[in-house]
């Protein structure tokens, strides 16, 4: 005979390594106050740019919207002046 009782839900799992998916990231640019993202501190930008040399996603970094498209600008303007490679296959 079968119970009434429902069966126990399981809880959603993450991947292994995956970070929590509710929970959003805080722009590092915001948290350390920066006003304006310059092109020059290639460190900074390079934390932004994934092996290849593309510039990487607002998802993937977690950067804000203001951010992102000044990290953007200064990833263009460090590949002009030769501080950053070019996208590379």
């Amino acid at each position: 005979m079968t119970s009434s009782r429902p069966t126990p839900r399981r809880e959603k799992t993450s991947k292994a390594g995956a970070a929590d998916p509710s929970r959003r990231r805080c722009c590092s640019f915001c948290r350390e106050g920066t006003d304006e993202v310059d092109f020059k501190d290639f460190s900074a930008l390079r934390r932004m740019m994934s092996e290849k040399g593309k510039i990487r996603s607002r998802r993937l970094t977690g950067t804000c919207a203001r951010h992102q498209t000044q990290v953007a600008v200064a990833v263009k303007r460090a590949r002009v002046m030769a501080l950053l490679p070019n996208a590379s296959r």
